[in-house]
Parts: C-alpha cells; sequence; structure tokens
C-alpha cells in the first residue's frame, strides 16, 4: 500500500503534507498500524469503528505492531503515531468491533496529550461509515491539516 501511495504521489506530484490516512472497520485496524509503522507520514487520520486489540470473533485481528505483552496498547499505540491529528468515528451499536475500542484509542490519545475528536453515534451499528463520510465537517477538518514537520 505504501508503495502505491508513493508511486501515485510522484506521478501525480501529490503533495506530501496533505497525505491523509482513513480506513474502516478490518481498514481501522490497519489505519492503526500504517500510523505506528509510519510516523510524520500522514497530515491526519480519520479512523471508523476500527480497533487496537483484536475481538471477540478473530484473535488474528489486531494492530500486530504491539510487543506481545504490552500492558496498554492503545497507549502505545498513541505514543507510536506522535502527533497525528485524529478523529475517531463509531455506533454504540456496533456489534463487530466493540465501541470500548475507540472509546480506549481516544482515551489514550487524550493522556498523551494527542489532538483527538472523537464520535460516537448513538443507535449506529457496525456501518458508521456511510454517516462518517456524508458529513462535510469531516472533510472541511480533513482538508484543514497539514502535516507538522520537525
Amino acid at each position: 500500500a505504501m508503495r502505491a501511495l508513493d508511486a501515485t504521489m510522484r506521478e501525480l506530484g501529490g503533495d506530501p503534507d496533505r497525505v491523509y490516512l482513513t480506513g474502516l472497520s478490518m481498514g481501522g485496524y490497519g489505519s492503526w498500524e500504517l500510523a505506528v509503522a509510519h510516523p510524520g507520514r500522514f497530515a491526519a487520520a480519520a479512523i471508523i469503528c476500527g480497533g487496537v486489540a483484536a475481538p471477540a470473533w478473530d484473535a488474528r485481528l489486531r494492530v500486530r505492531s504491539v510487543p506481545p505483552g504490552t500492558p496498554d496498547p492503545y497507549a502505545w499505540v498513541a505514543a507510536g503515531i506522535g502527533a497525528l491529528p485524529v478523529w475517531i468515528f463509531h455506533g454504540d451499536a456496533d456489534n463487530t468491533v466493540p465501541v470500548t475500542e475507540s472509546r480506549r484509542m481516544a482515551a489514550a490519545l487524550t493522556r498523551a496529550g494527542d489532538q483527538v475528536r472523537y464520535t460516537e453515534y448513538p443507535g449506529v451499528g457496525h456501518n458508521a461509515w456511510d454517516r462518517t463520510y456524508a458529513d462535510p465537517a469531516l472533510w472541511r477538518w480533513l482538508l484543514a491539516q497539514r502535516r507538522r514537520r520537525g
């Protein structure tokens, strides 16, 4: 994915300070993974109904870079992504990825002093992405972000 992104950026002349990361469900887990693996690469992230720790239904689905036995994987991810602005979205009625995954990650980012926004949709199940991606406020916020160098 990162090689494809690099090739696309070269081919189309993309602005390296305005590369945004977003993913939903399994892609939300992958987005946390990419944010940790490539700190300082992205301008901001919008992560929808993703998580860090494995849900009950699939122990393989987790942020794999978190070392086994890490006492607080959410704090570990928060430390790993640095000052990346993040907006997390989740439905409180999600029966696929527990909403506690997003709550814990938002809390870890807040404790780390990072810039985090959190939106929880009451009564919404796993498909929180339709509502999220249809919200103009997300796009205004995302496009206002620039990568911080230094």
